[in-house]
């Protein structure tokens, strides 16, 4: 028996793969106490069930990271309290991606810890979409991980919209080329047609971003660059501002996940960015509501998260459902 739960938060997301799935949300209860501390229960027999919780990690106005994550992750728990066979963290948004290594002396390492938490309270399996850095994803868990790809969510639309114009993709740095490689091999086997790649150079120390280096040819070019978030947007901004010196014809920035931090409705304002591709991994989006209708687009995630729920369920094939892209 598969039951799909979605937590405050994430409710009307989990609704959207519901719908997808063809079934209704299971039932369940959150209350939140005056000191702070919350409770959730199933309201729904789930012994001997396979359960999928949906809960993006993103802080927002009402609940930190850190608060949602000890939702998600004590309600997981309470399903294997009550005899759940397998219980699935669904974070479309997975939070302390960034930190998954030491940079400095007595850094952490918090993604390995963030996996630590998850399998203490008996996760079986975390799914998320476009993981910060893939490979430290899935070497920090020892359960299981699926992981889903923004690639399949945007190329076709991204190429919709380009009317045949050359096409170029951009790494707003060095640690995402292999991202914008891949999405870039994706977008030439769809349009049969080669599409240019470049990358920005960027340093970041003590919260400072540095480098104006960019490497590769967009002369000419519709530019998509391609990250996994957009926080504040600076990282975006810099890169368009490089692409059209450099001669681009105009910048799309593509992101799955569009966090839209403190000072993300300038950086998305700003001429330099024709708009933003986005999906709904992450709600509201913090951004005006008249910016949002003039320079963002949100694909949806939902049926893309059903299917996965789906096949692993039924114990069908992920790569399959990714088209088989390559990691």
């Amino acid at each position: 028996m598969l039951r799909l739960f979605a937590l405050a938060g994430s409710r009307p997301f989990g609704e959207r793969v519901a719908a997808a799935l063809g079934l209704a949300l299971s039932e369940h209860e959150e209350r939140a106490f005056e000191d702070g501390e919350h409770k959730a229960r199933p309201l729904v027999g789930v012994r001997g069930a396979d359960c999928y919780v949906v809960l993006s990690l993103n802080g927002t106005d009402g609940a930190s990271a850190n608060d949602r994550l000890c939702r998600l992750l004590f309600f997981l728990a309470t399903l294997k309290e009550h005899g759940a066979a397998r219980v699935t963290a669904v974070a479309p948004y997975l939070a302390y991606g960034r930190k998954d290594r030491q940079t400095k002396p007595g850094d952490p390492v918090t993604t390995r810890y963030l996996a630590q938490l998850f399998e203490a309270v008996g996760t079986d399996r975390v799914m998320t979409l476009e993981a910060h850095n893939l490979a430290a994803f899935q070497n920090a868990f020892r359960c299981e991980t699926v992981h889903l790809d923004g690639r399949a969510l945007f190329a076709e639309r991204v190429l919709a919209a380009s009317g045949g114009a050359p096409l170029a993709v951009a790494s707003p740095d060095p640690g995402g080329v292999k991202r914008a490689q891949l999405f870039q091999e994706r977008l030439e086997t769809l349009a049969g047609r080669s599409v240019g790649g470049a990358f920005m150079e960027k340093r970041r120390s003590s919260g400072a971003v540095s480098g104006t280096l960019l490497v590769g040819d967009v002369a000419d070019a519709d530019v998509l660059i391609v990250d996994d978030m957009i926080s504040t947007g600076g990282t975006m901004l810099r890169a368009a501002e490089a692409c059209l010196a450099a001669g681009a014809r105009q910048v799309t920035a593509v992101a799955a996940h569009g966090l839209f931090s403190e000072g993300a409705a300038q950086a998305i304002a700003a001429p330099a960015l024709a708009r933003a591709l986005v999906t709904d991994s992450v709600a509201p989006l913090r951004l005006p509501t008249d910016l949002i209708a003039r320079k963002v687009e949100v694909v949806t995630a939902a049926p893309l998260f059903a299917e996965a729920i789906r096949r692993c369920h039924e114990g069908g094939s992920i790569s399959e459902l990714l088209g088989d892209l390559p990691r």
